[in-house]
């Protein structure tokens, strides 16, 4: 996933990065609400950590500015408030879940990744494309009952490319997404990226539009 974790608290940033780079995410970071909410909307998130007490602009106030926006990432909380009062306003301004300060990593891990795997599948454990079944809680891809083996960057490829299915998906925007822009990738690693999850999977799913991008129409 790609995430955006908007905190103040340099020790939780620490923390949290920490384990979700060793986790396999990219993150990037804020350490305010209103630059939080700039990178919000410039930038194309899987989720958002979203403090509740935030320089500038508090965590509810970006929440309630990124839904009267129609931006609708996934938004975790976080915050010290744990009254129920403030959790419900937490929910009913558009949050998708809340964690009350001090939490663990792996529930703020499993949480997200549940959260995660709705928003790919509708609620359900699997997505189904025709002969090919992903199974989002074992991690595994099948084609006709045939097991598959994806490298990490291609089942996150396939991911990305389903989760914006019928949607030309260009190749600065995997780039970003997988590569995060921030290490030198070689010029034609997601063509081969590509071809390689393409031999794997079938040449039909992913269709290719020349100096455009790619699309898995569903």
């Amino acid at each position: 996933m790609k995430i955006l974790l908007i905190e103040d608290d340099f020790n939780i940033i620490s923390f949290l990065k920490r384990g979700l780079i060793e986790d396999g995410h990219f993150v990037q970071t804020s350490q305010d609400g209103e630059e939080g909410e700039y990178l919000a909307c410039i930038n194309v998130y899987d989720l958002i950590i979203l403090d509740w007490m935030l320089p500038k602009k508090d965590g509810i106030e970006v929440l309630k500015s990124l839904r009267k926006k129609d931006i609708f990432t996934l938004i975790i909380m976080l915050t010290a408030k744990s009254e129920i009062d403030d959790k419900v306003l937490g929910l009913d301004n558009g949050a998708d879940d809340y964690l009350a300060k001090p939490f663990s990593y792996k529930e703020l891990i499993a949480r997200a990744q549940a959260l995660y795997r709705r928003s790919l599948s509708q609620g359900k454990n699997e997505i189904i494309i025709d002969d090919l079944v992903i199974d989002l809680n074992q991690k595994s891809v099948k084609i006709n009952e045939k097991n598959i083996s994806l490298t990490l960057k291609e089942s996150q490829l396939l991911l990305f490319l389903i989760k914006h299915k019928n949607t030309m998906v260009s190749k600065g925007m995997i780039e970003e997404q997988l590569w995060n822009n921030e290490e030198f990738i070689n010029s034609n690693v997601i063509q081969v990226t590509i071809y390689n999850l393409r031999k794997k999977i079938g040449k039909e799913l992913i269709k290719s539009f020349r100096g455009l991008g790619y699309k898995i129409e569903i």
